[in-house]
């Protein structure tokens, strides 16, 4: 089987864990600011990662990795949410560079932490591999992402987000959050003055 070489740019995320974030984030927002929010616009949501982790406008290659469960056909609360048929093999080029995306399915002979760590630390060790965002199920498996993570080489510049500031590693961390407001199109103006 040939090898594919990796994008210099690799965004790699659990793909349910972030459907589930954005869903709650749509529950609590739509109550906190009074107006029905759409799903999150995935390619927003992309750049959004992208420019957190350090990419900046150019012709940057950027390969998004999305790992699933098995039984897990669409992201409910993005779009396009269809994994197969809309996301898998697809790719969209803007302003940042061109992102493609793949899907990766949890399989019977691996559970999702190791089959996430395992890919985590094969992507950094690719020489070719600059920059990783990572997207772990931080409430499940945080830990093997940080022991994943502790013997990356200086040179790669690994950021890992999270819905909170989590114990530290040999990484930087950015709230998970901020990206999947943007995308879901809640304003920071919408939510000033609210507690």
């Amino acid at each position: 089987m040939e090898e594919r070489k990796l994008c210099e740019n690799i965004i790699l995320a659990d793909a349910d864990y972030i459907d589930k974030v954005a869903f709650d984030l749509t529950v609590n927002f739509e109550r906190m600011i009074g107006r029905r929010i759409p799903k999150a616009d995935m390619p927003r949501w992309a750049d959004c990662v992208a420019l957190d982790g350090g990419i900046r406008q150019g012709e940057n290659n950027i390969q998004v990795i999305l790992i699933h469960n098995k039984e897990t056909t669409r992201i409910e609360n993005f779009a396009p949410s269809d994994i197969v048929k809309e996301l898998d093999g697809k790719a969209f080029k803007d302003n940042l560079g061109e992102f493609l995306f793949s899907a990766i399915p949890v399989e019977d002979m691996v559970d999702k932490e190791h089959l996430f760590c395992d890919s985590l630390m094969n992507v950094c060790s690719q020489p070719e591999v600059k920059r990783v965002m990572v997207i772990p199920n931080a409430d499940e498996y945080y830990d093997g992402v940080r022991h994943a993570l502790k013997n990356v080489d200086d040179d790669k510049r690994i950021t890992v987000f999270a819905m909170q500031p989590m114990a530290g590693g040999n990484f930087r961390q950015e709230i998970l959050g901020y990206s999947l407001m943007s995308a879901l199109g809640i304003r920071s103006e919408e939510l000033e003055g609210r507690n």
